[in-house]
């Protein structure tokens, strides 16, 4: 069976939307977008253990935005771009109720029209690590499910008051399996989830 890790990018008050860029996802009025992207470009350190993972994914797991902006970013970087070959082999599943198949990068399908059972299928369909990137919508979704196994955090060191959490009001019980605190004080933890019973 597969188990589903959550890489995430949040502030110290658990923000996760608009890591990126100033115009990454302004929805409900954000205006401190792009938090994290200066921040992990200054520390080597942290950008390689939030980067570092066991082996390559079997596949990624992604909502509508991340997967359309991920991608065309990635795809538009000049070279050298260590990520855009990764990314266009690397079996790519989507959750969204507008996208049509064929999907405008290869190695995409959808998740269906419900996507927590589309993961719930892919999960028991073969081994390795299915990696969820930022799509907060559908990991608070999947975690809900408990279809979350492994969260990847890395933890930048500003408070941004407004925003998008990623655990918002779900208690989740975590085994811290691995921490790295950078010299700018982003630490970077790997924590795995307590399934109930």
């Amino acid at each position: 069976m597969r188990t589903l890790v959550a890489v995430e990018n949040l502030s110290l008050d658990g923000v996760m939307q608009g890591p990126g860029r100033p115009d990454e996802d302004t929805r409900g009025g954000f205006t401190r977008g792009g938090w994290a992207a200066a921040a992990l470009a200054a520390d080597p350190v942290a950008a390689q253990a939030s980067m570092a993972g066991d082996s390559l994914p079997a596949g990624l797991v992604l909502g509508r935005r991340t997967y359309l902006d991920l991608l065309d970013h990635w795809t538009r970087t000049p070279e050298p771009n260590p990520f855009v070959d990764l990314l266009l082999s690397t079996p790519k599943h989507v959750a969204s109720r507008t996208l049509a198949e064929p999907l405008p990068h290869p190695a995409t399908a959808l998740l269906g029209d419900d996507p927590v059972e589309g993961v719930r299928r892919i999960k028991g369909d073969g081994e390795g690590e299915l990696v969820l990137l930022g799509s907060g919508q559908l990991v608070r979704a999947l975690a809900a499910a408990d279809l979350v196994d492994t969260y990847v955090l890395t933890v930048v060191p500003v408070v941004l008051g407004q925003g998008t959490r990623l655990f918002q009001d779900r208690p989740v019980e975590l085994e811290v399996l691995r921490t790295v605190t950078s010299p700018t004080g982003i630490v970077v933890g790997t924590y795995a989830v307590r399934h109930p019973g």
